[in-house]
């Protein structure tokens, strides 16, 4: 559907729809949740997607056995947004569409910066500082790496942190990281308190964390 097509459902629609609010940061800084996929499209019109894991999932009901397919999913722009969802249908496609809408709900800013004592570029390409994220049994640390590096994850935690916009990071990880599910979550989890760290606009600035919110 394109933007003229969309008739917006709830008021933070029809305020983006006018034009009233043309950032999403404008959206996190201020809590409002964003309750139509319309809105994510709009503000961010160049998000690419990836499919991590499509797996099959049975399970028993009275009338027989249930199967379904499950599909994870990554969105990003590769400049500081990222997303991560997961969707069940019976068919592929409509379980990847699924999986692609709920990674766009779930959609955040990533802080970058230049957080590792070897390195003084000044670009945001890594993460400022250590966070961890956890799911299940596994547990990911992601810390700050110099430029050149790359990205030191597995693959997965590799899709995800490259459609966030970050190029290099060093990690440690524990449990079972062949959990696609679970490592993926872990890594976005990760990503997640990146943003909830308390800390001084200076520091942030030293970091090279431009336009902290």
């Amino acid at each position: 559907m394109s933007n003229e097509e969309w008739e917006p459902k709830t008021n933070l629609g029809r305020i983006v729809k006018e034009g009233n609010i043309t950032d999403i940061d404008e959206i996190f800084e201020r809590g409002l949740p964003i309750m139509e996929l319309e809105i994510v499209d709009a503000l961010l019109p160049d998000l690419e997607e990836e499919v991590m894991d499509v797996n099959l999932v049975q399970r028993m009901h009275k009338s027989g056995r249930k199967v379904n397919f499950r599909v994870i999913v990554a969105v990003g722009n590769k400049n500081g947004y990222v997303g991560l969802g997961q969707g069940k249908a019976k068919e592929v496609g409509p379980a990847i569409r699924k999986a692609v809408d709920d990674a766009k709900y779930n959609i955040i800013k990533v802080r970058r910066g230049c957080g590792d004592w070897g390195c003084v570029c000044g670009k945001e390409h890594t993460v400022p500082f250590k966070v961890e994220g956890k799911v299940g049994s596994v547990r990911v640390t992601l810390m700050p790496a110099p430029g050149g590096v790359g990205l030191a994850l597995g693959n997965v935690g590799k899709t995800i942190l490259r459609l966030a916009g970050i190029d290099d990071v060093w990690s440690q990880t524990r449990g079972q990281t062949q959990t696609t599910i679970n490592f993926a979550g872990a890594v976005f989890e990760a990503l997640k308190h990146l943003s909830t760290v308390k800390a001084s606009k200076s520091d942030l600035e030293n970091l090279g964390v431009e336009c902290p919110y």
